[in-house]
């Protein structure tokens, strides 16, 4: 099952100069609704019918994903941010060389996605036509990787800070996040419950630069730690 797209190479070594941490889970619509109420979030997100609480929130584009870091920031006084793609692989592959953090190849038990390649929007979408599990699950749903986060493969596309590169060339070397190249669009990371499991290999990455909102846009959040 390991496949190396064009835009996935070439492979590079990073040494991360800051530590970090992440959460646990994507951003629930719990956590975005109180944001919303307290105004740091400009959108109210449709859940679609699947349920609020702890489910992923979705739809989200980027700039909402930026809103809702700096309000996260404010709130409680730490500096949060969106993972770069090094941090998301980095992440995703908890130490592990695979396709995925179990192995190479998928098992439908450990995430959310689904047999074809087909794009679900928001529009779309027909609740009745849709096969058992062809939706966002809650956050805790399925195992942990071996360092504690869920859902890090499958379910809802997280955002990452990066803009759009064609491959690594000239990428950088630190860990941080490449904000050179196409900065109309930004990468989408982890896979969905609407697209293939090749899409949610470590590596496998994705562009997206138009203002549609898709069912499958999330977020999930950082931090840099004190050395």
């Amino acid at each position: 099952m390991r496949s190396c797209t064009p835009d996935e190479r070439p492979q590079h070594k990073v040494n991360f100069a800051r530590p970090f941490s992440v959460d646990r889970f994507p951003v629930t619509f719990g956590e975005w609704d109180a944001c919303v109420a307290a105004r740091g979030c400009s959108f109210q997100s449709s859940d679609r019918g699947w349920g609020r609480g702890m489910q992923p929130v979705i739809n989200i584009l980027w700039d909402d994903a930026k809103e809702y870091v700096a309000w996260l920031s404010r709130t409680t006084g730490r500096t949060y941010r969106l993972l770069s793609e090094a941090e998301r692989e980095y992440v995703a592959r908890a130490g592990t060389t695979m396709a995925y953090w179990w192995g190479d190849t998928f098992l439908p038990a450990q995430a959310n996605c689904a047999p074809g390649n087909r794009e679900l929007t928001s529009a779309s979408l027909d609740l009745h036509q849709t096969a058992e599990r062809a939706r966002p699950l809650p956050v805790q749903s399925f195992a942990p990787n071996p360092w504690g986060l869920y859902q890090i493969h499958g379910n809802v596309y997280d955002w990452v800070e990066d803009c759009w590169n064609e491959n690594y060339d000239g990428a950088p070397s630190d860990g941080s996040a490449w904000m050179t190249g196409n900065c109309g669009g930004h990468v989408l990371r982890g896979g969905a419950f609407s697209r293939s499991a090749q899409t949610a290999r470590s590596a496998a990455r994705m562009w997206f630069g138009s203002p549609n909102r898709l069912i499958y846009m999330s977020i999930r959040v950082a931090r840099t730690l004190r050395q």
